[in-house]
């Protein structure tokens, strides 16, 4: 029998996305800089080559909220915006522990919340790096699209009234997109559409529960009516409206919503009940897997640049 420490350690590395980070990336215009007061709130930033203020692409890499770095997978965007005039940061953040550490409640609060600011200061800077604070996209790939498309449809996050000039600028996007990216936080709805997936726990500080002999998935999915103004506070898919940015999802396997899958925490049935919900509030949404109709847009870099130059 598979002790609760073990299992953990099976589901941990389930959800998490290999760190990797990608090779021959031309070098930053500006490194490591802050844009809050905790070590791990920097961010890189690539200018592109334009005499008009450049549209932007924030990219925010995956892991589960729990490894990773800024360049994992940024190759997925970074060389064709440069190519196309539009100007790239990638943002690192707070993990789960070092949010809870820092008293985020829950958990989830504090890399959702960093990103949210690192958009905040990345048009504060717009006039000194030569950004167009209006043409404003993120993307990113597993935790890291969750978090971009819950930015994208929350509500804007200024505070016109703050003190702090970083906290005046709007947190509102053109577009956004999500690779591999989960479109809901919310476990009763994940078990529908993926009846072996048990993702999201990790999220609101979940653990085991010997008494009830249940392992943190079961907690999540056992407690969930209690937990649920949480949930529906940082799931995308309960935050999204008729108002929210045109949406891109990107996906490396078929759906098949509702049967077993060998990674259900990157399936594409996320994505095909998102774009159900958006094309119920006419929300443009461009839905990419193996097999599915040939796309205007096949991979996400093109999506975003096309949306953010008008070119759609």
């Amino acid at each position: 029998m598979i002790g609760f420490g073990m299992l953990w350690c099976v589901l941990q590395r389930v959800e998490a996305e290999p760190v990797r980070s990608a090779p021959a990336l031309p070098p930053p215009t500006f490194a490591d800089v802050a844009y809050g007061k905790h070590p791990k709130q920097v961010l890189h930033f690539w200018k592109a080559e334009t005499e008009a203020p450049a549209p932007l692409i924030v990219y925010i890499h995956g892991g589960a909220w729990t490894g990773g770095d800024r360049l994992m997978y940024l190759n997925m965007v970074l060389p064709a915006a440069l190519k196309n005039g539009v100007s790239v940061a990638s943002v690192e953040y707070r993990f789960i522990l070092e949010a809870t550490a820092d008293g985020e409640v829950p958990p989830v609060r504090g890399p959702m919340l960093d990103c949210a600011r690192a958009i905040q200061f990345l048009r504060h800077k717009a006039a000194e790096w030569n950004v167009d604070k209006t043409r404003v996209a993120a993307c990113g790939g597993s935790a890291g699209g969750c978090t971009s498309l819950w930015i994208a449809y929350h509500d804007d996050l200024a505070d016109p009234a703050s003190s702090d000039p970083v906290a005046r600028e709007s947190t509102r996007l053109l577009c956004v997109g999500a690779h591999r990216g989960q479109t809901s936080l919310d476990p009763r709805q994940i078990r529908e559409w993926m009846p072996t997936n048990v993702h999201g726990y990790n999220g609101f500080g979940i653990r085991g529960d010997r008494e009830r002999n249940l392992m943190p998935h079961e907690v999540f999915l056992a407690d969930r009516d209690r937990l649920l103004p949480w949930i529906e506070e940082y799931s995308p898919y309960h935050l999204l409206t008729p108002d929210d940015p045109p949406t891109g999802l990107y996906y490396q396997t078929p759906p098949a919503l509702g049967q077993p899958e060998r990674d259900p925490v990157h399936s594409a049935n996320f994505g095909v009940k998102l774009k159900e919900r958006c094309d119920a509030l006419q929300v443009p949404c461009e839905l990419v897997f193996p097999g599915s109709e040939t796309p205007k847009y096949p991979a996400m870099a093109d999506f975003l640049i096309a949306r953010l130059k008008g070119l759609q």
